[in-house]
């Protein structure tokens, strides 16, 4: 891990970098015991982060009274994941009906698309994890679950590969599914409208549809993406509370 080398686009301005260099200075040189520093990360986390985590929780309390698994296509190291199962321990610990499944390549982009505006991330290979990530984040969330309520029932899985191929046929696996938290965060045209039209069958009243660079100059294969699908069918928007860029279609 400490040789990993990975660049991730970033707005901020130098002097804001240079105040996470003290951030990242603070944290390594901590004086106090890994086990005591696990009970309180919120002394080094950035409000950017806090708005992050709040975020999620915004989403998993507007499908609370809705059925239906959470589906996240495109994990990276898979936080949303983790977050979403103690989500469910804290407001519905005995659903066990309410599967948290992600899909990743954890390779980064196996391609882009003439939709897609290429940058230092949007290229093939762009979002990579280490080696083996899967088996790690596997464990993570093993280990979280079995403290919670029903710990003893698995109730998510990790898919990994090309989601234009794993998605189709994890529904084909399980046609009972019902979708009721889709988060799409591949910023890619293809793999988007193919997830899309997956996932259409399986939506209901209530159903949201998260989109992380819906309208996004940057990253325009997205809602390329969405609006070919969107058409005449019927949703309604609105924006996070809590990161204004962030869309949330709501089937109607």
């Amino acid at each position: 891990m400490a040789n990993f080398n990975y660049t991730q686009e970033s707005k901020a301005s130098a002097d804001n970098m240079a105040r996470r260099d003290v951030l990242h200075r603070l944290f390594k040189e901590r004086p106090m015991p890994d086990d005591q520093a696990l009970t309180v990360l919120g002394l080094y986390m950035r409000s950017s982060a806090l708005a992050k985590i709040l975020f999620v929780n915004e989403l998993y309390e507007m499908i609370k009274n809705i059925p239906g698994v959470i589906l996240e296509f495109g994990t990276w190291w898979g936080q949303n994941l983790v977050l979403f199962e103690n989500l469910r321990a804290i407001y519905e610990p005995f659903n066990q009906s309410r599967r948290i499944i992600g899909f990743d390549t954890f390779q980064g982009y196996p391609g882009i698309s003439s939709q897609d505006r290429p940058s230092e991330t949007i290229k093939v290979g762009g979002y990579a994890t280490t080696p083996d990530y899967r088996s790690y984040l596997e464990e993570l969330l093993n280990y979280h679950e079995s403290n919670n309520v029903l710990g003893n029932i698995k109730k998510h899985s990790v898919i990994e590969g090309d989601v234009t191929k794993t998605v189709p046929t994890f529904f084909k696996e399980n046609p009972e599914t019902i979708v009721a938290l889709a988060y799409f965060d591949m910023a890619l045209y293809a793999p988007t409208k193919k997830c899309l039209e997956a996932i259409e069958p399986h939506l209901i009243n209530g159903s949201v549809i998260m989109l992380d660079e819906f309208n996004s100059k940057e990253y325009p294969g997205e809602t390329v993406a969405f609006k070919e699908f969107y058409k005449q069918k019927g949703f309604t928007f609105k924006k996070s509370r809590y990161i204004a860029d962030r869309t949330l279609a709501i089937k109607e």
